[in-house]
């Protein structure tokens, strides 16, 4: 049981655990400094509540496999056929109706970097959300319109953030900021919060957590930044990961969402594509109880999970690109009546104790909107920057950079990016940086592994298949102006200053 006490009188100790109950205490006055608890808290108490019930009450897996059916064609609309329609005179009407809204809770921890992920710099110093402002100022300027950009923080990046984001005030762009919630991990075995008060520091700081993109429901509501929105006369987020290059607002997809008939006015349209051998874990759009819904590896029975990696059954995967109705997220949060799909995700802290945290994704609430569509679109609309492999790619002559946006160069014969594996001794971006002079020409390159110490440099060009594997304790210098085409190159190759 979980009871939220509002008590003047009560000794300060935010969170007690009492047998089989779980009190969450705050307090009224401003001085204390646990009032903060009070405004912030509340809310992400009882979200948490909600969630955690629902976890106790889950029982086997949440989809039956049998039930599970392929799209039927007229739900998922090919790219081409919309940009096929043109567009009208004029776009500003619809730009007007827009909101761009970026998910920037996460850190930059995987790649090496402290702080939010967004500051990291992707091509010619710009960051990711440098490139994001330029993109949406360029929109603003073309077409003489007032399309806002609202970041989701999580307690990682919020503090961060709003100091970086001062540097945008002459920017034609408005910038607005809201919190995702902030819910306790749970131990594993004794299913009880591992937070023994709220404290975000220190022994604290592994004891929370922001319960995945899904979340954006609810924390967007709970700011007041939805309805403040819906009353400017905003009617549709652009919602995308703020690493996702590719992620640009395109005109053609926001033309087809306002042109949709009144009777049949779409929700929600999730932007899919292709699915290679290098994406047979990303969730994908099936047919289930007569709705569109997002499928997750996580929810496959585990006899099945070969058949949803399947490129030849389950086609497509979603790029987390979606567009939104402003107006259906407030009905459906109002009414409660989203219903996504729990991820139960393991983790290990650093003391050895596992613990368990409940997320949900943002696109599993398809299934709640109505009229929603998939929309088949090119690769090109999913350009992920996970690993310093895929900063390789964006930083290379494969890419030319206009106004914030990347666009595959017109000088590549094919329309594919290459496959790129670098090893662990390029994680780091720092690290990364110091093993390149320059990056290298990838124009004409099909596949690149990396493996050991090694570094390029000045204006090498690759070409083919190239390997390059630097044994333990040797040491491989690509000399500068080398050209590298369909080679294995293995051993020890130093070059030294004279």
């Amino acid at each position: 049981r979980w009871k939220f006490v509002e008590d003047l009188n009560l000794v300060p100790c935010p969170l007690l655990i009492e047998g089989q109950e779980i009190l969450i205490i705050c307090f009224h006055s401003e001085s204390d400094p646990w009032h903060f608890l009070f405004q912030i808290s509340k809310k992400d108490f009882e979200g948490f509540k909600n969630l955690f019930h629902r976890f106790l009450q889950v029982k086997g897996p949440s989809v039956k496999w049998d039930k599970i059916h392929k799209p039927p064609e007229d739900l998922i609309h090919p790219y081409d056929k919309i940009k096929a329609q043109g567009l009208p005179d004029s776009v500003a009407a619809s730009l007007n109706k827009l909101v761009v809204v970026k998910l920037n809770g996460g850190l930059g921890t995987s790649m090496g970097c402290k702080g939010p992920k967004s500051v990291i710099s992707v091509r010619n110093e710009n960051t990711f959300l440098d490139l994001t402002v330029h993109q949406i100022e360029h929109l603003n300027k073309t077409f003489n319109v007032d399309v806002p950009l609202v970041l989701m923080n999580s307690f990682n990046t919020d503090e961060d953030t709003k100091k970086i984001l001062q540097k945008y005030t002459h920017h034609r762009v408005h910038i607005h900021t809201f919190n995702q919630s902030r819910y306790p991990r749970i131990n594993k075995e004794s299913l009880l919060p591992v937070a023994k008060d709220l404290g975000m520091h220190g022994d604290h700081a592994d004891a929370w957590y922001p319960p995945g993109h899904g979340d954006i429901y609810a924390s967007f509501y709970n700011s007041g930044l939805l309805d403040q929105l819906i009353a400017a006369g905003k009617e549709y987020i652009f919602v995308s990961n703020i690493d996702n290059l590719g992620a640009t607002v395109d005109l053609f997809i926001l033309n087809h969402l306002m042109t949709q008939p009144k009777d049949k006015r779409c929700e929600f349209i999730m932007e899919v594509t292709d699915k290679t051998r290098a994406d047979v874990k990303g969730g994908t759009l099936i047919q289930y109880d007569d709705k569109l819904r997002l499928l997750e590896i996580a929810q496959v029975p585990k006899a099945h999970v070969d058949e949803f990696k399947s490129v030849t059954k389950f086609k497509i995967f979603n790029t987390n690109n979606l567009w939104i109705s402003l107006a259906a997220i407030k009905r459906l949060h109002e009414k409660n009546t989203m219903d996504m799909e729990i991820i139960v995700n393991p983790k290990t802290l650093d003391g050895g104790l596992n613990v368990i945290q409940l997320e949900t994704a943002v696109g599993a609430a398809i299934k709640a909107f109505d009229n929603a569509l998939g929309v088949n679109v090119p690769r090109s609309r999913f350009l992920p920057v996970k690993t310093s492999s895929d900063l390789l790619l964006v930083m290379s002559n494969l890419y030319s950079l206009d106004a914030g946006s990347l666009t595959m160069s017109k000088k590549r014969e094919f329309p594919s990016t290459p496959h790129v594996k670098l090893g662990s001794s390029f994680t780091k971006v720092h690290d990364f940086l110091t093993r390149f002079e320059s990056i290298p020409d990838m124009l004409e390159l099909d596949h690149l592994t990396v493996s050991g110490d090694v570094t390029f440099g000045k204006n090498v060009s690759l070409k083919g298949t190239v390997i390059i594997i630097a044994n333990h304790g040797d040491r491989i210098d690509i000399p500068a102006g080398a050209v590298l085409e369909n080679k294995i190159v293995s051993g020890n190759l130093r070059i030294l200053d004279h």
